[in-house]
């Protein structure tokens, strides 16, 4: 523990080396473009890239989404850079991975360090200073260092919910004199989560979790009452979808997914949050088929009523006519497991929780579906943003522009693996195949043959024939982490 320690302040000053070099070469310009065009960010929490009807999921309606996707170029290798809320959204600010930045997890982003060189470079301050209006609303869940005013962004409003959406639609029937990004960021559908914790909660007789959280407690419990009379009324069958297919535990998964931390809070710590995450993992344990299908259903309907506030905003953009000069941008931060390998929430490498939604829409955006390209969601934001601008793209930040795939330009030399990381450890995914190493645990290796496994049901790890893919992923991750200055796995890999 002493070790760990005294190792901090040495990696504190590696990565803040690290990060004043590869940024401190890049200032603010004026866009280069004619015309600038305006940006609009769109973005939900918590929504993994299959809950849309556009792509061929039945139990759903997201005409807004849908319309979006459209008009526009869905990316369908979007993964984020790490699958939980704050490290996700941290790198959409600042454009490189959490683990370079000192953290890589929700619990640990107070031990954040954001220098002055990446501040400067926040996606808010780098249109601001090319002459864009740059609005914020909606929730931001960012690391230690970083707020509206930090990143660049005047305050439209903090209400992540239908309040967001009439905010947006204010400030596009103004009057606009200069090129604007307008961040809509939505909170659901990561109310799902809480079925899982009010039931957590139950079983184990806890105090309330985050009581004073605005949470829509009664959507969630509306839909579960009706779902309830569905059952009693003989047609649960055809309101909840069914078990999904890879609702089964992956052969030979891993331990560090399997194996849930069970320390208790410190003597006399009575939150109701700390408590909760070391309960066992009962859901796996417990939950009927019922309950699985209950939660599949809810996350639905949570996702269709974001989607209804998104179509909110977007039919301002056209009725303003502003959509003639508009890049949209729609992403969401991470996935849900929603029971795939019996799991609910986020934090997971699985594609339920890792892979995401990813539009690009506007002037000169092809219309089409993109299966072929590696997209890191939250990092490529900056530099695909900056691109469509005109702003010089800061030199060191960890994505690239998607501009050129979005326009339908051919793109020679495009990355060949996308990364991932959480506190359990790193992601390399590749044209076949999703490769994973861990802290500890037996086995600490997971690869999946993505295109015979889309499921992801069986790791390949334990079989010997694929060391050499194993050797490798695992030479990629090496790579990776010490290219990107993330000191907090280095030496998991040397």
């Amino acid at each position: 523990m002493a070790r760990q320690n005294s190792d901090r302040p040495r990696h504190f000053v590696q990565r803040s080396i690290w990060v004043g070099l590869v940024l401190a070469m890049c200032c603010g310009t004026k866009s280069h473009a004619e015309n600038p065009p305006n940006i609009l960010f769109i973005m939900t929490d918590q929504q993994h890239a299959g809950m849309m009807s556009c792509t061929g999921n039945r139990w759903l309606q997201t005409p807004a989404m849908d319309r979006l996707a459209r008009s526009g170029m869905r990316f369908e290798l979007a993964y984020s850079p790490n699958p939980v809320c704050v490290p996700s959204r941290t790198s959409m600010m600042t454009g490189l991975f959490p683990s370079t930045l000192g953290f890589e997890s929700n619990g640990d982003a107070q031990s954040a360090r954001i220098p002055e060189s990446v501040l400067q470079h926040t996606m808010g301050r780098l249109l601001r200073q090319a002459g864009y209006d740059t609005v914020f609303g909606g929730k931001t869940h960012w690391a230690r260092g970083l707020n509206r005013g930090t990143c660049g962004f005047d305050n439209l409003t903090r209400n992540d919910r239908e309040e967001l959406a009439d905010a947006c639609v204010d400030f596009l029937r103004q009057e606009h004199t200069k090129p604007f990004l307008l961040v809509a960021s939505f909170i659901n559908p990561h109310d799902i989560c809480y079925v899982e914790i009010d039931a957590t909660i139950k079983r184990y007789e806890l105090p309330p979790f985050a009581p004073g959280a605005r949470v829509e407690r009664e959507k969630i419990a509306q839909a579960v009452r009706l779902a309830e009379q569905a059952k009693r009324q003989g047609n649960f069958d055809e309101l909840c979808p069914p078990l999904i297919e890879n609702h089964g535990i992956t052969e030979d998964e891993p331990q560090a997914i399997t194996v849930r931390p069970t320390r208790r809070p410190p003597p006399g710590e009575k939150q109701a949050r700390h408590v909760y995450y070391y309960m066992p993992d009962y859901v796996r344990q417990e939950w009927t088929e019922d309950d699985w299908r209950m939660h599949h259903w809810i996350y639905h309907r949570l996702t269709e009523d974001v989607d209804r506030q998104i179509d909110v905003v977007l039919k301002a953009l056209q009725e303003t006519g502003l959509d003639k000069n508009t890049i949209v941008i729609f992403t969401s931060d991470h996935g849900d497991m929603d029971g795939a390998h019996k799991r609910v929430h986020k934090s997971y490498f699985y594609d339920e929780s890792a892979r995401v939604p990813f539009i690009i829409a506007g002037p000169g955006v092809q219309s089409g579906v993109d299966r072929e390209h590696l997209i890191s969601s939250s990092l490529d934001l900056i530099p695909t943003i900056c691109d469509f601008a005109g702003v010089d793209i800061p030199t060191g930040l960890a994505g690239e522009s998607i501009r050129s795939l979005a326009l339908g330009r051919p793109v020679p030399n495009w990355r060949k693996a996308v990364y991932s990381e959480n506190g359990r450890g790193r992601m390399v995914r590749t044209a076949r195949y999703k490769y994973n190493l861990y802290k500890q645990g037996t086995p600490r290796d997971m690869l999946i043959d993505m295109a015979n496994d889309p499921g992801e049901m069986k790791n390949l790890a334990v079989d010997a024939k694929y060391a050499e893919v194993i050797a490798e992923h695992r030479q990629l991750i090496r790579d990776h982490v010490q290219g990107h200055g993330d000191a907090i796995f280095r030496k998991y890999v040397d």
